[in-house]
């Protein structure tokens, strides 16, 4: 299937489902029950709060920081384009840019037309079932489309930050000093961070002050739904596109003994705009996403579950912690810069991964020590409880640590100097491949117990710290307190998204030193000298290069389950959303506010449909894994074999420009093949599962986010250690092209689509589920209540037959497509493989 018959194959089944939700608008009834439609915004300006400001003047001063953090951030973007470069390093990083944006043109055309499937349902939902005023659909579209905006524009902007820092960071490291190696991708990454962080609070901001209050509730889902889907196409395609060109770069290392990102290769520039679409664009997007699903998650709960009095102090405290916490990623950025340049600037060796181990642990440090400050000064006092203030502040501190207990936890199994990383090594030295497979498998195995003790561990101290928070306040306050910790996972975000974007700067700096020759240009140390006033090192610009790239690796690998865990703590409070609207609130004589314990006895191992939703979900877990690897696999395939047969070794520095771009498109036509399948599959299996039965659906979400947190934990960190144990072999031992080199990158080949397609991809998923899920279970309700039971399970099975196409393509419509009789002949004398 090639690139261009996407949008007509997607184009049909749009067709067809505007057919079906076409029959739902006129099946369904006229009445209508209360949802996340009806919420309204309190009046932030009835509240006063420190030094006379009201609630709406304080979240006002919040929209002045963001524009601060913004401009901070373009700043540093301009510093970073006019840091010094060689010409032969500019060029290749600007045809990596234009790779990517040949990439990213392509994606978006994809979302947009996926955007016509979910604006359908949210048009047949809120204009027919909800009735609606057109304007007021329109206006949920438009934020679902900004949304989309906001994931799809951050992620060009990372791209376009991190390709002007590759070649300024290769350039740099010919100084021979290592600080500048390691400055120029954290001064990049906090330029994202910012970016991504004060963007998406600043569009939040907007909606809470400017947005009529009646229009807020559904604006906030529109804007969350667009940001998901742009997320899970952005991820999941940039996860298939990356490692389907690294590992057909990679390979190639073993069939022809050359050495990484040989730029005789045409697989290294795929190679290298995968990742940035997968290392880059992927997070970035994932990122933005992620930190307002939590936000608008919290949002409706509060609107939700908690009394009319007390919802604008809840409200303007969740906001102005966000705020403070982005200040002090900004100050502990600043402070932490002044530290290490004192400690590091002159030295002639550094440990990369120290100072970024640092940072991440000050800012924590600095944002917990502001939330118990704030909320002192905001709520000293709320619903005239004097302790509630540090106990939420409690609750907050407990997400906030796990930003920094989590990636120590993480380096412990695919650090360079974990020892997990060293067994895989050393079973790689008489177990070859097998062996060293086998190891990953066990770090990563390992990973997950761990991971799932300390996030155990975490919502159960915030548990602790909600039993005193009365029902008076709110209902179910363990939830809130669950909300709250994926809150704290997000707080110093521009500081996580910086460590994270810090990997493809590195990976690329590699790559695009190689690639460059630098070192073959007739008389480059003198043009250098003159030009630039410093005579260029070689020896050590590579070394620096390559120790870095494995920081890189480790704090990537710490950055992954950072989001995930977030996905799925914060999916606890969206979930518990469906099951307010699902269960309803009585209101007692006392005035206490409860779930119907009748309705509420449907969450239960003894209502069979929620149990059966507890064992579904698992299964989309898997199949979603072995999906998205399936089309690496494939798309893997395809690229070596077209490597294999162009790749020219003799009589040329460089592979040709149009056998590159030949990989590039190779890896985008599998990407988008293998991103249509997987979503549409998703896609489906939401509507069916929500339209079979509500709390079978309720128990389907929960086993998603649960089985999704494991998976993916297992994956990224076995891929991790896979990772790193190939660069220890490569800097620590200096092993290149041995056989435990070999045995090495076979290890890292395995783990690519481990850790950075599967289990990273696993992340939006869960929260578009879950988003998604809310109109679609209530779309299958008001059905019901209208009394059309029956339409609801025949559409039920007609979705879930649809699904299960996609699921049947997403391995027989990728699978790689090869005789057997052609595989049977080869090594046979005469009989040519076809």
């Amino acid at each position: 299937m090639s690139t261009t018959s996407r949008p007509g194959a997607l184009s049909s089944v749009t067709g067809k489902l505007a057919g079906v939700l076409g029959l739902l608008t006129v099946l369904a009834g006229s009445t209508a029950r209360a949802s996340e439609a009806d919420l309204v915004l309190p009046d932030f300006r009835t509240v006063t709060f420190v030094g006379g400001l009201n609630g709406q003047q304080l979240l006002i001063s919040g929209i002045a920081v963001t524009i601060f953090g913004l401009f901070f951030g373009f700043m540093q973007y301009s510093a970073l384009r006019r840091l010094p470069v060689h010409k032969s390093m500019l060029e290749i990083s600007e045809l990596i840019y234009e790779t990517c944006k040949t990439y990213l043109i392509t994606q978006g055309k994809f979302i947009l037309i996926l955007e016509v499937l979910i604006g359908a349902v949210m048009v047949v939902y809120f204009g027919f079932l909800r009735h609606m005023e057109a304007v007021k659909v329109v206006t949920i579209l438009v934020f679902s489309l900004i949304g989309i905006a906001g994931s799809y524009g951050v992620a060009w902007f990372g791209i376009r930050v991190n390709t002007f820092a590759n070649s300024r960071t290769a350039f740099a490291s010919l100084r021979g000093k290592p600080y500048p190696t390691y400055a120029i991708p954290l001064q990049a990454g906090m330029s994202i961070g910012m970016v991504l962080i004060s963007t998406e609070l600043l569009l939040m901001l907007i909606i809470l002050l400017f947005v009529s209050p009646t229009y807020a509730g559904p604006c906030f889902i529109g804007f969350a739904i667009g940001e998901s889907l742009g997320a899970s196409v952005l991820r999941i395609a940039g996860g298939i596109f990356t490692k389907i060109a690294d590992i057909g770069s990679d390979l190639m290392k073993i069939v022809f003994k050359i050495k990484e990102d040989d730029a005789r290769n045409p697989g290294v520039i795929a190679d290298c705009t995968g990742d940035n679409a997968g290392d880059s664009v992927g997070p970035s997007a994932d990122g933005f996403e992620t930190y307002g699903v939590t936000g608008v998650a919290l949002i409706t709960f509060i609107l939700l579950a908690v009394p009319a009095q007390f919802q604008v102090q809840l409200l303007v405290w969740i906001f102005m912690m966000r705020i403070v916490m982005v200040l002090a990623s900004l100050g502990s950025y600043a402070l932490n810069g002044i530290i290490q340049g004192g400690k590091y600037k002159t030295a002639d060796h550094m440990n990369f991964e120290a100072p970024l181990t640092f940072l991440v642990w000050l800012t924590s440090i600095v944002s917990v020590v502001l939330t118990f400050i704030v909320s002192r000064v905001l709520i000293p006092d709320l619903a005239g409880d004097t302790t509630l203030w540090w106990r939420m502040s409690a609750i907050i501190t407990c997400g906030t640590l796990a930003g920094a207990i989590i990636p120590e936890a993480i380096k412990v199994f695919t650090s360079t100097d974990s020892r997990h990383v060293r067994e895989v090594v050393t079973a790689s030295r008489e177990g070859g491949a097998s062996l060293n497979v086998i190891s990953g498998l066990v770090a990563g195995n390992f990973s997950a117990y761990w991971m799932g003790i300390i996030i155990a561990a975490l919502m159960g101290g915030a548990y602790f710290f909600s039993m005193d928070i009365p029902n008076t306040l709110m209902i179910a306050p363990a939830v809130f307190a669950f909300g709250l910790v994926a809150f704290g996972f997000l707080g110093m975000g521009p500081v996580t998204i910086a460590v994270d974007s810090y990997g493809p700067v590195t990976d690329n700096a590699q790559s695009v030193y190689e690639l460059s020759l630098i070192e073959n240009v007739p008389n480059i140390k003198a043009e250098v000298q003159k030009d630039f006033g410093f005579s260029p090192d070689f020896e050590k610009g590579k070394e620096f290069l390559e120790e870095n790239d494995g920081a890189g690796n480790t704090f990537k690998a710490t950055a992954k389950p950072v989001l995930i865990g977030t996905a799925v703590v914060g999916a606890t409070t969206m979930i518990f959303s469906i099951i307010v609207i699902l269960v309803g609130i009585t209101v007692g004589e006392d005035g206490l506010r409860t779930l119907n314990a009748t309705n509420a006895a449907n969450l239960s191992l003894l209502h069979a449909p929620f149990l059966l939703g507890l064992v579904t979900g698992g299964a989309i877990i898997y199949w979603f894994s072995g999906a998205s690897m399936q089309a690496v696999s494939t798309g893997a395939y395809r690229a070596v074999e077209f490597i294999k047969a162009n790749i020219k070794l003799e009589g040329v520095e460089k592979a040709s420009v149009e056998d590159s771009k030949r990989v590039v498109e190779i890896c985008t036509q599998y990407a988008q093949k293998g991103m249509l399948n997987i979503f549409l599959g998703v896609f489906f299996s939401t509507l069916a599962f929500a339209f079979l039965e509500p709390y079978f659906f309720v128990g389907y979400l929960i086993s998603i986010a649960i089985f999704g947190l494991y998976q993916a934990v297992f994956m990224a960190n076995a891929g991790g250690a896979w990772d790193n144990a190939k660069k220890l072999v490569e800097t620590e031992l200096k092993a290149k092209g041995t056989e435990l080199h070999a045995a090495t990158v076979v290890g890292d080949t395995v783990g690519d689509p481990f850790k950075d397609t599967s289990s990273v991809a696993l992340n939006p998923v869960i929260k578009f589920t879950t988003l998604f899920g809310l109109l679609a279970v209530e779309l299958s309700v008001e059905l019901a209540h209208a009394g059309q039971v029956m339409i609801t399970r025949v559409f039920s099975v007609v979705f879930f037959l649809a699904s299960v196409v996609f699921v049947y393509r997403s391995f027989y419509g990728m699978r790689i497509e090869t005789p057997m009789a052609a595989i049977a002949g080869e090594g046979k004398p005469g009989v040519k493989p076809a």
